[in-house]
């Protein structure tokens, strides 16, 4: 009985192999690529968000802005009359400004302690409907991987724009 399983195992094995081979060899393994910079500059999940950001965070910055010109031109109007001034005057309005320095650098620092917090915010969910938006690409389209870092790929891998126009239509068609 040995032999005849080695017989039928010697003539069967081949067999399964070469009907293998044509399924194997048509298969295809597809890669596409996605630059999320670009993403993140031309979509408008994207812009919307950014615009939010600046809305959100204008006021502030213009009151930043104000307070920097002013403890400037204290500073200048200081030094020119710094000459003029007694020995108390000139340590007194030295100290002030100094109070009003340290004042604006921790305002700044907050301000843009906050606004990387929030463009964090921003920037991780216009991430989650990319991410959302590649993977139905990709499904749809039948994608085995999809990058979104190399050094080089061939164009006619990147589905960038594709991607970018679903998160579009998504957008236009009020999903979030």
């Amino acid at each position: 009985m040995t032999p005849l399983l080695r017989v039928a195992g010697a003539l069967l094995i081949p067999a399964f192999m070469a009907a293998g081979v044509p399924a194997r060899a048509q298969e295809t393994f597809r890669i596409g690529f996605v630059n999320p910079d670009r993403v993140l500059r031309e979509a408008q999940p994207a812009k919307a968000a950014q615009a939010k950001l600046e809305a959100e965070f204008l006021k502030r910055e213009k009151d930043l802005t104000a307070q920097g010109e002013a403890l400037k031109a204290a500073s200048e109007r200081f030094e020119r009359e710094a000459p003029t001034l007694s020995e108390t005057q000139r340590v007194a309005r030295q100290r002030a400004l100094v109070d009003q320095d340290r004042d604006f650098q921790r305002r700044r620092r907050e301000f843009q302690e906050d606004l990387n917090a929030r463009k964090n915010e921003e920037l991780q969910q216009v991430y989650e409907r990319a991410n959302r938006v590649v993977k139905q690409v990709a499904e749809a389209e039948k994608y085995d991987a999809i990058l979104q870092e190399a050094i080089y790929i061939n164009p006619k891998h990147d589905i960038t724009e594709k991607v970018i126009k679903a998160l579009n239509a998504s957008t236009s068609a009020g999903g979030k």
